[in-house]
């Protein structure tokens, strides 16, 4: 399918042909038929795209500073990776439009294939021929209403819901400041509800375009515009003004202040400068409020991603009422939207649209971006994705696996058995698990998958895949992948990786193998029926230091003690270890350092014990206490800390047995006894864990699989003793 992007680095806008999205259970896939451009938002990260390293840390002070954690904790190379990874990227653009249901996930309510919806999300519904929508943030066109007017409905959401927090009614005096899209919107929406309203803008279009439906459209000279605002409302001034602006300056808010009453509203709704002086808001008592795009639910994943929508008794306008709510103005006649549309392009001459938008051509109020009536159809193999794959979707029977060639060992199956599939184009996957599985020796890359497809394609083109698809299914079931790497999130791993045993494929999965004692056992199952090779990502056992420490421990003569120290950091609210989907930080993380004390002490677990921190619930504490206990009497201790101090490296392993003392300095020297015998660039094992992975897959000896699948047992353990804060013994039936 055509989608429009704009690369990460900069350049011109494109049009790329990008897998068809594979919808997750609270998605829909739409068949697009028309897509607004929202110029302000759009500009906005076009220009962003467009400059240099510098601006972009001015505008992205964030992500600045994770970029020096990185750098200050792996390295200025990985550090450097990462951001060229992530430069490389293409960002989908729009979010605003309206087309056919094609598919519905399992636990989307009221939607049916065939359905004309409005479709929202920036990210989501893209300028693009499919669109994987969240069922939430797709509302039902009512007869009557075309294509081309409810693509305005998510636009029309955002002025709706600034001005459902200015809290005005009929008589209210209105002033809109700025009128662009989203200004027009908010004027017509303002009238509509019975309100009087002013707008004010510098260019002729919008002035003349708002007066055709009833503004009071004033041109801004200043203090004269002061005064005529201050003669139409009788000389109180504005009950709320709406700032739908778009600037670096902060001088449309503080027009703002002139221009309201006392006590009046003031709501920001476009991305202005914020310098403000606070005497005038002072002096009137005047309340400044935020719009935070389409309404609540915006930007929480409760609502965007996992579909669970607000009681209207609690939340009467979430972003997906405020959607409808548009689409029955435009219904009724109450709202129109048609003389808005100053240019209309097809998709492929998108890049033309955007040209207007940098300003290079004649004036402009809506873009629309038209598609044909007639959708491309969609490949014969694709399917939603199952439950193994985040959907709920039931499985459609498997193809038998494949018992020869991944049974053979030797070079002639390693020749043949190098052919990879890759599922999953996130940041790690091409800054740091791709460049070590070529640097091991992996060269022939087939396929990469993605959810969305998007993502695919741009993961293909920047590291040479000969394809990219969207959604699993099309790489696990190619006989022509021998390896499959799963780099996805965290609860999909196990059911990828059993669905491509069962093939007998050679798996790579990331850590965590599985999220459940029964996900676990339908891997090893999995595992052992199908013939491939399984290796889980614990990369750290892999390592230089850790090999070297290991054999420095060879010859002990007592049992060994183990404290693993890990400063790990906080992490935002929005982050996946924040996701209890995801596992959080135990399942997800701290199973890397149970896997390297097993590996120090060469010995398995038998009994785990585990604490948690009061932040949080259980498996999603930032703070956690893990202990061991060996089958050859060992005991390790894993405390992970969501603290970093500036002065503390992440990780710290301390070992000792008998008159010997091994210390891991965050994998960067390991000390023996008070001697460096090894010293050199952070090196967590990723590469050493690929070439390893490779020797497998050409016959080597797997028994390595047998005691990283025991870790994976020990890790669910510990979460099994986090909620009993007692002993959990792993002679306990359940595991």
């Amino acid at each position: 399918m055509k989608q429009v992007v704009q690369a990460a680095s900069g350049g011109a806008v494109r049009v790329l042909d990008v897998p068809v999205p594979v919808i997750g259970p609270t998605e829909v896939l739409v068949a697009t038929a028309a897509t607004i451009v929202s110029a302000g938002t759009e500009r906005a990260v076009t220009e962003l795209a467009r400059a240099g390293l510098l601006a972009k840390a001015r505008a992205r002070p964030d992500l600045v500073r994770k970029v020096t954690e990185k750098a200050r904790t792996d390295g200025l190379v990985p550090a450097a990776r990462s951001v060229r990874d992530r430069l490389g990227s293409d960002v989908p653009l729009g979010y605003s439009g309206c087309g056919r249901v094609v598919e519905v996930g399992a636990a989307v309510a009221g939607i049916r294939p065939g359905d004309l919806v409005a479709t929202g999300g920036a990210g989501r519904a893209n300028h693009a021929e499919f669109q994987a929508v969240p069922g939430l943030l797709c509302a039902r066109v009512p007869d009557g209403v075309e294509p081309a007017a409810a693509a305005f409905a998510t636009i029309g959401s955002i002025a709706l819901h600034g001005l459902r927090l200015a809290e005005v009614g009929p008589g209210s005096k209105v002033v809109v400041v700025g009128l662009g899209l989203v200004g027009q919107l908010a004027a017509r929406l303002a009238l509509a509800s019975g309100c009087e309203v002013a707008g004010i803008d510098l260019a002729k279009l919008p002035l003349t375009t708002a007066a055709a439906v009833g503004v009071h459209a004033l041109a801004e000279v200043g203090e004269a515009t002061t005064a005529a605002v201050r003669a139409w409302s009788r000389g109180r001034g504005a009950d709320a003004v709406l700032v739908c602006a778009a600037g670096r300056s902060a001088e449309p808010v503080m027009r703002a202040t002139a221009l309201a009453r006392d006590r009046a509203q003031i709501v920001v709704v476009g991305d202005v400068g914020l310098g403000l002086l606070r005497a005038p808001f002072y002096d009137k008592e005047l309340t400044l409020r935020f719009a935070r795009s389409y309404g609540p639910g915006r930007y929480e994943r409760e609502y965007e991603d996992w579909g669970v929508d607000y009681p209207a008794g609690q939340v009467r306008w979430t972003e997906g009422r405020n959607q409808e709510a548009v689409l029955d103005l435009l219904a009724a006649g109450r709202l129109r939207v048609d003389d808005l549309v100053t240019h209309a392009f097809p998709i492929d001459a998108a890049p033309r649209a955007y040209e207007l938008v940098a300003g290079r051509g004649e004036p402009y109020l809506g873009i629309r971006l038209d598609y044909p009536d007639e959708a491309p159809a969609l490949p014969a193999s694709r399917r939603p994705a199952d439950d193994t794959d985040g959907s709920a979707a039931p499985p459609r029977p498997r193809p038998r696996p494949r018992v020869g060639l991944p049974r053979q060992r030797g070079v002639a199956a390693g020749r043949r058995g190098s052919r990879v599939g890759w599922i999953g184009a996130g940041t790690f996957s091409g800054a740091v698990l791709l460049p070590a599985f070529r640097a091991a020796g992996f060269d022939q890359f087939v396929t990469v998958a993605s959810a969305g497809g998007r993502s695919a394609r741009s993961f293909a083109d920047r590291h040479g895949f000969a394809g990219a698809v969207a959604g699993a299914d099309a790489v696990l079931d190619d006989d022509d992948i021998d390896v499959v790497v799963i780099a996805t999130p965290h609860a999909t791993h196990a059911g990828l990786a059993a669905r491509a045993l069962e093939r007998g494929r050679h798996v790579w999965c990331e850590k965590p193998l599985a999220l459940s004692f029964d996900e676990l056992e339908r891997v090893e199952k999995a595992a052992a029926a199908g013939g491939g090779v399984l290796v889980v990502g614990f990369n750290r056992r892999f390592s230089p230091p850790v090999r070297a420490a290991r054999a420095a421990l060879a010859a002990r003569t007592g049992p060994l003690s183990t404290v693993y120290r890990i400063a790990a950091g906080a992490v935002p609210a929005s982050h996946w270890y924040n996701d209890r989907v995801q596992g959080g930080r135990l399942l997800g993380e701290v199973c890397h350092f149970l896997d390297t004390c097993a590996a120090l002490a060469g010995s398995e677990v038998e009994a785990v014990a585990a604490l948690a921190g009061r932040e949080a619930e259980l498996l999603l504490a930032p703070d956690l206490a893990v202990s061991l206990r060996h089958a050859d009497g060992s005991l390790s201790t894993v405390a992970y800390s969501s603290a970093r101090p500036r002065g503390a490296r992440k990780e710290q392993i301390e070992a000792l047995a008998g008159s010997r003392l091994v210390r891991i300095d965050d994998y960067r020297e390991l000390v023996v006894d008070g001697r460096s015998v090894w010293k050199g660039a952070q090196d967590k094992g990723h590469r050493d864990a690929a070439a390893a992975f490779l020797r497998m897959c050409r016959g080597g000896d797997a028994a390595v699989t047998a005691e990283l699948l025991a870790s994976s047992r020990a890790t669910l353990a510990a979460a099994d003793a986090l909620g009993v804060e007692a002993v959990c013994s792993l002679g306990d039936p359940r595991v």
